[in-house]
């Protein structure tokens, strides 16, 4: 088997680091790791499952000799370095904003349209964790029944915000706990804890924000489906790293309750947890805590949408998948395995 030189950028944080974890798991051909980052981590080793590994500043010449790198840095990193490596002769994954709607760069979840991957001039796009969580389970019943419209509301986990996100939950319900004086917020727009926040990104476009325009953009994309319909609400939750969504898919076809479920069971990526009468919890509906750590999409709570005139044209459902594994770094080290697969 042909073995690999692969760059990690961004790889001392959240999805970085699991990245690092992802690569072992999926038995990925690594001949060489390099992991890059920012100057001040700069000189840290790392012990990986390819031995100690000396962070390295993240710059151009870094990439010389690298086959692929697997991006978990902001835009503004991805798009002073990344074509640096293309001319380097690496093929970029990157899980940044950056590149995703560019018209000359694929945007892949292996799912949908894994043959995206292998049309690309040398960066590859990671879509937005939202995204992806939504699409995998939408995508069979697309194929079923022809999907035109999506309404979605999404769940996001504090995880979104990468670590400083995270511990700063984490701080907030240990200072409740102790009954301590609340932090003022630093990652989030007002204190996430016993709380929900009802906007992730700017505003972009009539009122919604950048994060609620990615569903409607990036599934057109990745989709194939120029002309589909998304009405989407973005809600930040405390909840640590899974992410749930709530949505409701209108068709151009007749699709039972019935093909729904059995389509979804089917469904590579997809778990079907939908059973009302379960005697445990964890049987009848997904929940972000039976999701975290793991790369499935759970779904449930499969039903009509009973607001629509044409009743056979209507589906409405419950996911919840990682944020941190599907929602990036598990996505886009299965883009880098269609690379060499």
């Amino acid at each position: 088997m042909k073995m690999y030189t692969v760059a990690i950028v961004g790889a001392t944080g959240a999805v970085g680091t699991q990245m690092l974890a992802c690569l072992e798991e999926q038995q990925f051909p690594v001949g060489n790791l390099k992991l890059l980052a920012s100057p001040r981590s700069a000189g840290k080793v790392i012990e990986t499952p390819w031995g100690a590994v000396t962070i390295e500043a993240a710059a151009s010449e870094a990439f010389d000799g690298v086959d692929i790198v697997l991006g978990a840095a902001d835009d503004d990193v991805a798009l002073a370095l990344y074509p640096e490596a293309v001319k380097r002769g690496a093929v970029v994954v990157d899980n940044s904003h950056a590149f995703r709607l560019d018209p000359d760069v694929p945007l892949v979840v292996p799912e949908i349209n894994a043959a995206d991957a292998l049309d690309h001039k040398g960066i590859i796009a990671n879509p937005n964790c939202a995204t992806i969580i939504g699409l995998v389970p939408t995508w069979p019943l697309h194929q079923l029944a022809g999907v035109t419209r999506m309404i979605v509301s999404t769940y996001q986990a504090a995880s979104g915000a990468g670590v400083p996100g995270m511990r700063e939950l984490e701080e907030q319900i240990g200072c409740m706990g102790r009954g301590e004086e609340m932090p003022a917020p630093r990652a989030f727009a007002a204190q996430l804890a016993s709380n929900l926040i009802p906007q992730i990104g700017g505003e972009k476009f009539e009122g919604f924000t950048s994060e609620e325009m990615k569903l409607q953009n990036e599934g057109r994309k990745i989709m194939h489906l120029p002309n589909l319909r998304v009405n989407c609400t973005c809600v930040r939750v405390p909840v640590l790293r899974s992410h749930s969504e709530s949505i409701t898919l209108e068709f151009e076809r007749d699709i039972t309750l019935e093909q729904a479920r059995e389509a979804l069971a089917a469904a590579p990526g997809v778990k079907l947890v939908d059973d009302l009468d379960a005697q445990s919890p964890h049987d009848r509906w997904p929940m972000p805590l039976d999701t975290s750590d793991q790369d499935l999409i759970w779904v449930g709570r499969v039903r009509r949408d009973i607001s629509n005139p044409d009743e056979l044209r209507g589906i409405t459902f419950w996911c919840c998948g990682d944020q941190i594994r599907k929602g990036a770094a598990t996505n886009a080290v299965q883009i880098a395995k269609l690379l060499v697969e």
